[in-house]
């Protein structure tokens, strides 16, 4: 029973961090339009949007902390995604995932068991280090210093995600923090947004909310229900992999040796950093 449920959690991630990157790729359409704040706003909006009308949340799915907990996490959501799409913008596709898988990583290690797993973050290190090559002059600090945001808050994302997916029952928990998410990102940048979008987008904007975020939070929700935290970040260690693959696919951004070696080291990091597999059963029966 826990090795299949390992690896149904296992699949779940899988498709998640496909979806992840492939809606990445097609919302850098949108950037020359609306920006990359308004490219981020039109996903988290819709998806808070589509999940309210879908799901239809019932307060007494919920205890008063589990809902701050779902507020909490819908705001890390907004963060994280308008901390990323800012820095895609200034840097490659795959440099920004891989500095942003530094947050999974860091709770693989905390979470983890083990001496060892605190060899992995040096093996990381050496890998970004490859990937941005800050010696080169070529990487744009902002970039970075705006991926390194979205990795804490990816971190933070793991944490809230599980506890949210084991207090609420189904998917009510995800529908109220996407919810929060697309009232927080209004806040931040719809003003500027807003003005700029035109029927076409809207409409463009429904499709990709459901490749991402709406599709690969709820398979991270069931995922994280199956795995541990540790098991899950290191899983993440495949998404820099498909940002890699899909960057050069559909954005025609060819990593070279440096590059292709430092995601190699990142992904072993990820693939080392925890061994643990399915979680223990929850005491609440959430599916």
């Amino acid at each position: 029973m826990g090795m299949n449920q390992a690896r149904t959690g296992v699949l779940m991630a899988s498709g998640a961090m496909l979806c992840v990157q492939a809606g990445l790729a097609l919302s850098l359409g949108l950037v020359d339009q609306i920006g990359v704040e308004g490219a981020a706003w039109l996903r988290l909006t819709w998806a808070g949007i589509l999940l309210l009308v879908i799901v239809r949340p019932r307060p007494s799915a919920f205890t008063r902390t589990t809902f701050l907990t779902c507020v909490l996490l819908g705001v890390v959501t907004a963060a994280v995604t308008l901390l990323f799409m800012a820095s895609i913008a200034r840097i490659p596709l795959g440099t920004a995932s891989a500095l942003e898988f530094l947050g999974p990583l860091g709770v693989a290690v905390a979470k983890g068991r083990g001496k060892s797993r605190l060899v992995w973050p040096g093996l990381a290190a050496v890998g970004v280090a490859l990937l941005t090559q800050p010696w080169a002059g070529a990487v744009d600090l902002v970039g970075v210093a705006y991926a390194l945001g979205a990795a804490v808050c990816w971190g933070c994302y793991i944490l809230l995600t599980q506890r949210v997916g084991d207090g609420v029952e189904g998917i009510n928990g995800l529908a109220v923090s996407m919810g929060v998410a697309a009232i927080f990102s209004t806040l931040v940048v719809g003003t500027s947004v807003i003005p700029r979008i035109t029927p076409e987008i809207l409409l463009f904007g429904i499709g990709l909310a459901i490749l991402l975020p709406v599709v690969p939070f709820t398979l991270e929700m069931m995922a994280l229900r199956r795995l541990t935290t540790a098991s899950f970040g290191t899983l993440m260690s495949i998404e820099p992999a498909f940002a890699m693959a899909i960057g050069f696919l559909v954005l025609s951004q060819a990593p070279d040796g440096a590059g292709v070696l430092g995601i190699c080291l990142v992904v072993a990091a990820g693939i080392g950093a925890a061994r643990s597999g399915a979680r223990p059963p929850v005491l609440v029966d959430v599916t």
